[in-house]
């Protein structure tokens, strides 16, 4: 499958482009950098493995194309699991692979200028996510996994039509910069959304403290449960301040550590600089003394050249004089023969003897002429031939020369990029540990703050508790008073208080008890009254005893008619036999009415303010009972008497 397709014809830069990023990213030291921006691409199909061997890719590039999807069909997204930085901005993206959470080491995603409507909701899985940038797109909400993004600094909703944002943003303790659409937001409103990020982590943060129920309204109100809350409270307190104290000295000898690695580092830097730049100079130092030899080597050999060509010049000299020599030889040969002929015609001498004579010369002189010629060439093969081979001698030298000094250049640049890829690895190690310490300085800043939400919680629910305590003390204080004055009018109150229940229940009595009670004898009613036993009048008028019949009555006989009188009383009433009386009681007992209940009727009391059920309350201090249990709740008063009520006791009837 081919890296990287195309649907149409590209431009003729664009494709040189490709084509100089592709051989880029191959090189030693760049294969965790992809950059095939600006390439009309329509299609990425990344086999990466394969493509750019086992380096990890870091950093990918693909912005100002025209790319739909991230991946083609059949590719999976884990050959991108060691990316850092994912840069789509103005392409024509529709979606994001639904698992693209599995790049859990992505920290940069930018996808500006796209065609995107949703986000997936694996986006949440990005723990490292720290720059979000969904700018200029189609977007009208925010997944709620977004709440997840726990180490976001920086997020760009910009340009969308998103009104709304997710209440699990709240959660994300590190956002540093929100940009929206202020006046398009409707959740959180325009007003808050104008502010700033701070009012708006703020109005997402009350609205979920608020939704949620304490449950404090109905909190028991015990004195010991509230001190012992409170007393949790506090040791809570303390222990938190004296972690929050030990993870302070622990994150200062973190910074103090770090520094130390800082220094160790530049000095590491400073030394590996240090000594590339002595290697470096001691190459050029060698190079310079090997290339001062090799000059005066070569100056050596161009002597040698010059007195080589020198000597050749002389030897041509000396043959040049040679051939002067031999002209001015011609000359006096003909000068001889000249002198010959005047000596042939001043001499007897014969022609033959002439002829021979000239010709024996001639002979000589021509032999000579050829040796020196012969000798000539002979001397200038030898100088060809000596010129060769100096010539020679000084090309191999050269060569020889020049792979020295290739090898030479080649050892340095081999050198140098030795020390570039351990100068570019220390400053990687140096990026991860920065990185590393700077998320960790987040983590600590994260739990500083919730440690300060925690710590204005807890002072909110000290100051609720103290509230609490003084409105119990307060309260026990009321009814300590209320209980002291009960008591004050009780002893004065208590007789008055169950004679007037008394006197109800003979005011209720029903009709034909009264009726009764009517038809006794007053003689008998006269003695009763003046024996302070009018209580015993309905019993006498139930049984319809006479006082003739009472006379003759025994004591069994008022015991069946549950009749009890004291000796006094017996006496005036003429009986033998009575029950022994009862004990005397003391001054403060209550008196007990001993008549039997009343059955309801027609003229039984009913509640005074409904006028529907009977009464169920008793009031105090006043004693009435005159109101049912519903109406008795939204009463402050006594209805009757018009007395504040200081406590109600509830009436049951068997």
């Amino acid at each position: 499958m081919p890296l990287f397709s195309r649907k149409k014809k590209p431009s003729e830069d664009c494709r040189k482009r490709l084509e100089h990023q592709l051989c880029r990213a191959k090189e030693a030291g760049a294969d965790d950098i992809l950059d095939i921006s600006g390439c009309e691409l329509s299609e990425v199909s990344l086999s990466l493995r394969q493509q750019f061997g086992t380096g990890l890719l870091l950093v990918l590039i693909l912005h100002t194309n025209e790319l739909r999807v991230l991946l083609t069909k059949g590719c999976d997204i884990s050959t991108l699991s060691t990316l850092k930085v994912l840069d789509l901005h103005d392409n024509q993206l529709t979606c994001l692979p639904e698992d693209i959470g599995k790049v859990s080491t992505l920290q940069i995603l930018n996808v500006e200028k796209n065609h995107l409507k949703v986000l997936p909701e694996s986006i949440g899985k990005l723990q490292l996510l720290q720059t979000l940038n969904v700018k200029g797109n189609r977007l009208s909400e925010l997944p709620p996994s977004i709440g997840s993004l726990r180490s976001l600094r920086t997020l760009d909703v910009s340009d969308n039509k998103v009104m709304q944002l997710p209440k699990a943003l709240a959660h994300i303790r590190t956002l540093e910069s929100l940009t929206l659409d202020a006046a398009a937001m409707t959740f959180p409103p325009a007003s808050v959304c104008s502010e700033g990020t701070e009012s708006i982590q703020r109005y997402l943060c009350s609205g979920r403290v608020k939704g949620h129920n304490w449950g404090w309204r109905h909190a028991h109100t015990r004195t010991s449960f509230l001190r012992f809350i409170l007393k949790v409270l506090v040791l809570l307190q303390e222990l938190k301040q004296q972690e929050k104290l030990a993870f302070e000295r622990h994150l200062e000898e973190k910074q103090k550590e770090h520094t130390q690695l800082l220094l160790m580092n530049n000095s590491h830097k400073e030394n590996i600089l240090i000594s590339v730049r002595q290697e470096q100079e001691r190459v050029e130092l060698g190079f310079s003394q090997q290339q001062r030899a090799q000059e005066a080597e070569r100056l050596l050999i161009l002597e040698k050249v010059r007195q080589a060509e020198d000597n050749i010049s002389s030897r041509i000299g000396s043959l040049l004089m040679d051939n002067n020599r031999q002209k001015k030889s011609t000359e006096f040969l003909q000068a001889m023969e000249e002198d010959r002929i005047r000596m042939e015609q001043l001499t007897t001498i014969t022609q033959e003897e002439a002829n021979s004579l000239r010709k024996r010369e001639v002979a000589a002189a021509m032999q000579k002429l050829l040796s020196d010629g012969y000798a000539m060439s002979l001397l200038q093969e030898a100088s060809d031939c000596r010129r060769q081979s100096l010539v020679s001698e000084a090309c191999r030298s050269m060569e020889t020369l020049d792979r020295k000094c290739e090898r030479m250049l080649s050892l340095q640049v081999l050198d140098k990029s030795k020390a570039i890829a351990q100068i570019l690895q220390e400053e990687e190690m140096q990026k991860a540990a920065f990185q590393a310490l700077q998320l960790q300085k987040d983590a600590v800043h994260g739990y500083i703050r919730n440690q300060e939400v925690l710590v204005e919680q807890r002072t909110a629910l000290s100051d609720l508790l103290q509230q609490l305590l003084k409105q119990k003390d307060q309260r026990e204080q009321e009814l300590r008073q209320i209980l002291v004055e009960i008591e004050r009018n009780s002893e004065s109150n208590q007789q008055n208080y169950w004679m007037i229940q008394y006197q109800r229940l003979l005011d209720a009595k029903p009709l034909s008890l009264r009726m009764q009670e009517a038809g006794v004898e007053m003689e008998l009613v006269h003695l009763l009254c003046r024996l302070s036993a009018q209580h015993y009048l309905p019993v006498l008028a139930h049984h319809h005893i006479t006082t003739e019949a009472l006379c003759h009555m025994t004591s069994s006989d008022l015991k069946q008619v549950d009749l009890i009188l004291c000796p006094e009383s017996a006496q005036h009433l003429g009986t033998s036999t009575l029950q022994t009386p009862s004990p005397p009681r003391s001054p403060g007992t209550p008196v007990t009415p001993s008549a039997p209940v009343p059955l309801e009727g027609p003229g039984s009391s009913e509640c005074v303010v409904c006028m529907e059920t009977g009464p169920q309350v008793i009031f105090l201090p006043c004693g009435h009972v005159c109101c049912c249990q519903v109406c008795s709740d939204a009463l402050q008063g006594c209805p009757l008497c018009r007395s504040s009520i200081a406590q109600r006791i509830r009436l049951f009837r068997s």
